[in-house]
């Protein structure tokens, strides 16, 4: 039982002027559905990655599904990525029919873990899709040496870099989340971007069926409305506002639990870091049941809402064995509230609670 007069959520948009008065001129519009803005925030987002364009989705789930059928990916095809993740990579290959290849991850990082995508690899092996996780991007040149193409799920870490790159502008194809709690939000939403024009027009062959000359196979209606763009296009405006506020927060994180014995975010050499999560690790709960939920209780029960980085760890939802490092995680990781509109009152709270925990 909550034993605080406030709790500080564990995520939130950040939501200010800006974004209400995009809001309020698409209103006054009345142009909602898929417009102007939309083909404003896809010119602004292939901009930003420095791709060909984009094309815009209602969710992030829905445009993996797309980039995976623009691909030409279906039964009898099979499809990398790893296990700790959240299940939409899993559901967009299922939905597609083809087979997934679940494998490990590296636990100092949470990204997958290339030599267990090595071994994956089959014959029927047609894409890997890439989650950067938390902020941290995966070891994409590494990667990119298998040879097979790569979506970059970057739901979780626009902006940042790998040797120099910018994560999301590596491969074949590209996706984002613009779920309300992202780097970026527009309530829902997604978008499919790359740097192939013909593969971008694949995309948009698929994301609405109306006004065709002929009905198209797998077609459906997975629009982004102008509204939602709108209020992205706000968000992009500030998006170097919120990489600069995570990031202070990461280092009054890291200074506060120094000492601790805690496993904190790691960055390795030539990587960035936006801290979409501040996720640590308590390695003394790998032999604990239900320890991390316990942890979670007594946050919760100071008025600090934190939560496991990832519910559920894909093997388990497919019975499979073999997944060490992804188990770990799952019984270890804690993400801590890290987002820009956490206010110094909030802070101050989670500070206390911090050192609560781990004095």
């Amino acid at each position: 039982m909550t034993t605080v007069a406030t709790m500080v959520p564990h995520s939130r948009p950040s939501i200010e002027t800006d974004e209400f008065q995009a809001a309020i001129d698409v209103l006054r519009s009345r142009r909602l559905a898929q417009g102007g803005m939309v083909e404003q925030f896809e010119r602004g987002m292939a901009a930003y990655l420095g791709l060909a364009g984009g094309v815009a989705i209602s969710s992030g789930t829905a445009a993996l599904e797309v980039a995976l059928r623009a691909l030409g990916i279906g039964p009898g095809d099979e499809v990398v990525l790893p296990s700790y993740v959240c299940a939409a990579p899993l559901l967009a290959i299922q939905r597609v029919g083809a087979m997934p290849r679940v494998v490990d991850i590296d636990l100092e990082t949470f990204g997958i873990d290339p030599a267990a995508a090595r071994q994956a690899l089959t014959s029927k092996t047609k894409a890997m899709i890439i989650p950067h996780l938390f902020g941290l991007p995966a070891d994409l040149t590494t990667l990119e040496r298998l040879g097979v193409p790569i979506i970059e799920d970057c739901a979780q870490t626009l902006g940042a870099t790998e040797q120099g790159r910018a994560v999301g502008s590596v491969g074949l194809l590209t996706i984002c989340s613009f779920y309300a709690t992202k780097l970026l939000c527009t309530g829902e939403g997604g978008m499919v971007l790359s740097r192939d024009e013909s593969l971008l027009e694949r995309v948009r062959m698929l994301r609405e069926y109306d006004e065709a000359p002929s009905l198209r196979p797998g077609a459906t209606n997975v629009k982004m409305t102008d509204l939602q763009a709108a209020i992205g296009l706000a968000q992009l405006n500030r998006l170097a506002f919120f990489f600069e506020r995570r990031h202070a927060l990461a280092d009054e994180y890291r200074a506060m639990l120094n000492g601790t014995g805690l496993v904190q975010p790691i960055v390795p050499a030539g990587r960035t870091h936006v801290y979409y999560r501040f996720v640590v690790r308590m390695p003394d709960l790998h032999d604990q049941v239900d320890g991390i939920s316990r942890v979670i209780a007594r946050f919760e029960g100071r008025g600090v809402q934190c939560r496991k980085p990832v519910f559920r760890s894909l093997h388990r939802y497919l019975n499979l064995d073999g997944f060490p490092a992804a188990e770990e995680a799952e019984c270890t990781a804690l993400s801590i509230p890290l987002f820009p509109s956490l206010t110094d009152e909030n802070v101050a709270q989670v500070h206390m609670a911090l050192r609560l925990e781990w004095s």
